[in-house]
């Protein structure tokens, strides 16, 4: 998921997609900005199956921050096409599993951060929504691409994530996915960041490795 994260913001980047700060989109009526000339970024397929995506893309947060985001999906060979052009700076995208998530300007420098293994370069709070859930993460290491013995893997149900300009701002909170609450993923990296789930976390699968939800004292 944080590997679809980092090269959609990097296609962004490349394709000088970045516009204006959301307060200052007006009207759905805007004309789309015209694309790049990024032949990657080409708008691809039929209009049906692009609907969808972009359908599905825009399910992972509120209306009223995806209707004029850009949006974006990952095919199976791990290249990205823009779909839509968007206008309030958030980005929209789903991967080629599914799974669609909506990021901010911050979230979105984050990730840039994230995938070229330096400081991100967040000014403000960040907010991500991942409405529909995701497949899955290591709740300790950030560069983990499956659940281990002990990376503690987890499987969140829809949340919101949250990220801070100085992640040390996040050591006092929990780390449990199971706490009913909020909790910090990746704490004491330059990566933490907070997920607040929006609904009860599903039940997790039986594999090695992941954060399992600890047995109720009788």
């Amino acid at each position: 998921m944080r590997k679809a994260i980092a090269v959609a913001t990097g296609m962004l980047v490349m394709a000088a997609f970045t516009v204006s700060a959301q307060d200052k989109a007006k009207s759905d009526k805007e004309e789309p900005k015209a694309k790049s000339g990024h032949e990657m970024m080409k708008k691809k397929g039929g209009g049906g199956g692009d609907a969808a995506k972009i359908a599905r893309a825009m399910s992972a947060a509120p209306a009223s921050v995806s209707k004029n985001a850009t949006i974006m999906a990952m095919t199976d060979d791990g290249k990205m096409t823009q779909l839509r052009a968007g206008t309030n700076g958030w980005m929209c995208m789903v991967e080629a599993d599914g799974t669609p998530m909506c990021l901010d300007k911050e979230w979105q420098a984050w990730a840039d951060g994230w995938i070229n293994k330096k400081d991100p370069q967040v000014k403000s709070i960040g907010l991500a929504y991942m409405l529909k859930g995701d497949a899955g993460a290591s709740n300790t290491d950030p560069y983990a691409k499956k659940g281990t013995a002990d990376n503690q893997w987890v499987v969140a149900g829809p949340h919101v994530m949250v990220i801070l300009p100085d992640p040390s701002g996040l050591d006092s909170l929990p780390t449990d996915p199971w706490n009913g609450g909020p909790w910090v993923m990746w704490k004491g990296t330059k990566y933490a960041h907070i997920m607040m789930p929006t609904a009860t976390m599903p039940k997790q699968p039986a594999a090695k490795g992941s954060a399992a939800k600890p047995a109720e004292k009788k």
